[in-house]
């Protein structure tokens, strides 16, 4: 079990509704689950958001709250309903509804990684998946829902970006179909986690940074936005997925040569969505 499921770090001023967060970046792989795993550990990696809590760690600074996974998502997922349970992996669930996530392999606790490469040699008891329900997946949205009720008690609104990194490969088939790469892809549940407005803020700041977007194609947004959105309530949840391609060696999963320069280049774009939920404070009553 990882020693912690997250990381929060906080600003020395709130100035923002706007919380950044990342559940896919967590690299603390406990030694027993590598022992299980048939996959050597450069492959359980693959499905890793790697190096994006590293891109992410000036946002404290610009008044905003950074939540980030610690627990890898190979070990289990923070972006699945506590409930997706995979019948072929964990013993003794049953059987329910079809539900594609499950079915692929990528429930709360994955199956594969990427590439649909079978993690284990056989079946998890489902006293190990719990454990890790309750060690890692609760505690981190239980922190993630502080920080998104604080924001609306204190700016009457939170917006949540949720920060995941893709494959290159992910954007293949609308290269070959004569598109531009997108390099950037907004997920916004098709307008049912964020308003338009704050959408359109975010894909202006990237779109004038020189980095092209897409949104909601392939990814739309998964639990998290479609349990954190409700912007008809005042709290938005937007998914960013950015090309790896752009920052890092994917086959060694370590940062290229451009992974400075991407990272001066997105800390601009973060500190103009971090201006999106600026907000004059109220007057203290006297």
């Amino acid at each position: 079990m990882p020693q912690s499921a997250f990381r929060l770090t906080m600003p020395q001023e709130r100035e923002t509704s706007v919380i950044f967060a990342s559940p896919h970046s967590g690299r603390n792989y406990p030694a027993a689950f590598l022992r299980a795993s048939v996959l050597d550990e450069r492959s359980v990696r693959s499905s890793e958001d790697a190096f994006v809590d590293q891109l992410l760690d000036g946002v404290p600074a610009l008044g905003a709250p950074l939540l980030t996974a610690l627990a890898p998502r190979a070990y289990i997922d923070m972006n699945r309903a506590a409930d997706e349970l995979d019948p072929a992996l964990v013993d003794g669930v049953r059987v329910s509804l079809h539900n594609p996530r499950i079915a692929s392999g990528l429930g709360v606790i994955p199956r594969v990684v990427a590439g649909g490469r079978a993690i284990y040699r056989g079946k998890i008891p489902l006293s190990e998946a719990e454990e890790r329900i309750a060690s890692c997946w609760q505690p981190y949205h239980d922190c993630l829902r502080l920080l998104i009720d604080g924001a609306h008690v204190r700016f009457g609104e939170a917006i949540l970006i949720d920060v995941h990194s893709m494959p290159h490969e992910a954007m293949d088939s609308i290269a070959s179909a004569g598109a531009k790469r997108p390099e950037i892809v907004l997920g916004d549940r098709f307008g049912a986690a964020a308003s338009a407005d704050v959408v359109d803020r975010i894909e202006a700041a990237f779109e004038s940074a020189g980095l092209r977007t897409l949104r909601n194609a392939p990814f739309a947004g998964a639990y998290i936005t479609q349990t954190y959105g409700r912007p008809s309530r005042g709290m938005h949840a937007v998914q960013i997925e950015m090309d790896r391609a752009l920052y890092m060696n994917e086959r060694e999963i370590r940062p290229n040569g451009n992974f400075p320069g991407f990272k001066r280049l997105l800390s601009g774009i973060l500190a103009e969505i971090a201006d999106i939920g600026r907000r004059e404070m109220p007057l203290a009553a006297e």
